[in-house]
């Protein structure tokens, strides 16, 4: 007798009892660019999933920033403790909402691959060179698409494309919502932790509504913001939303964020730091397009459109050695924050 149930892809395909109306089937996916022989084991978001785990870009997401740069602590959330985190919110609520929880966790491996070096602070360095401005997220399906070419589903890639809420229109999938909102939860909470780890924020300094809501920074916090998701979208019935109430307190916790933590001082005393070691390795490599490594770089596109895939490419502690090298300068030490080690 065997002990094991082999389990190939038409029987993981068999999605019509266990997923609610909403779910996105494998089986039914708008499909990839260019045609595959199906898999024998893996559905089709499967396959998307293990492309993007073993993608280069994911692999640089440990060395990119989340908001300190550069920070000394080991505690500090990176892109790709933060990519891990939404993964796991996203595939939360996937699973609680009867969704497809596969494609949930392949948009949210995905969802910040195309981040530059410094976070956020790396998109402002970067708009001049991009008409219409550069955002991580059109960067993201740049690089599934164009510069490492994964092939994948017509979904995942909708799901990258507007996994931020500043992106319209929105996502065609109930599984990119989740990731929409695991990506807010995943960085008001733990962004919240790093504040209070760098002397930013006291734990108490955090709004009285949100601590009354969502608890303190952590897992009471995460836990408390999933199952306000869960609760709106159920009484919803329709979009994965969060309850009015708590949806409110979410708000104003990130409006006291973006005051206290975001366009803090030791934030904007990085911000120009970080723009100007952008901007000095965009131009020098436009002088001198010759640095481009040829293993990563998309021939048929213009020059600064080459320039600009390579340097938001860059992980931060790359970014500011090459700086360093070129420029003979330290911008390691100018870039690194007064931080407590953790």
């Amino acid at each position: 007798m065997c002990d094991f149930r082999f389990t190939d892809r038409p029987a993981r395909e068999r999605e019509e009892e266990r997923l609610a109306p909403a779910a996105a089937r494998a089986s039914a996916s708008r499909g990839r660019v260019r045609s595959e022989p199906e898999d024998t084991l893996r559905t089709a978001f499967e396959r998307d999933r293990d492309r993007i785990l073993h993608a280069k870009a994911f692999r640089r997401l440990k060395h990119k920033t989340q908001v300190f740069l550069n920070p000394d602590g080991d505690h500090f959330v990176t892109r790709l403790t933060h990519t891990l985190q939404v993964d796991q919110v996203a595939r939360a609520l996937a699973r609680a909402l009867g969704l497809n929880e596969t494609l949930a966790e392949a948009i949210a491996l995905g969802h910040d691959l195309g981040h530059s070096p410094f976070g956020h602070l790396g998109e402002d360095a970067l708009e001049p060179y991009v008409p219409g401005g550069w955002h991580h997220a059109a960067q993201g399906v740049r690089i599934v698409e164009v510069l490492e070419d994964l092939n994948l589903t017509w979904e995942v890639r909708d799901g990258i494309r507007a996994h931020s809420w500043k992106i319209s229109p929105p996502p065609a999938t109930r599984e990119a919502e989740c990731v929409r909102y695991a990506d807010r939860i995943g960085y008001l909470s733990h962004d919240a932790l790093d504040a209070v780890r760098a002397g930013v924020l006291r734990p108490g300094d955090l709004p009285a509504r949100a601590r009354a809501v969502f608890g303190e920074p952590g897992s009471a916090m995460v836990g408390a913001m999933i199952d306000a998701v869960v609760a709106g979208s159920l009484a919803d019935g329709d979009r994965v939303v969060m309850a009015p109430e708590p949806l409110e307190a979410m708000h104003e916790l990130r409006a006291f964020m973006f005051a206290r933590v975001y366009s803090s001082e030791i934030a904007a005393g990085q911000k120009q730091l970080a723009v100007d070691v952008i901007r000095r390795l965009v131009d020098h490599h436009l002088a001198h397009p010759e640095l481009i490594p040829a293993s990563y770089r998309d021939t048929a596109a213009d020059l600064t459109t080459q320039v600009v895939d390579h340097v938001s490419g860059m992980t931060d502690r790359f970014a500011l050695t090459t700086h360093d090298r070129l420029f003979d300068a330290d911008a390691t030490s100018l870039m690194r924050p007064l931080l407590p080690a953790a």
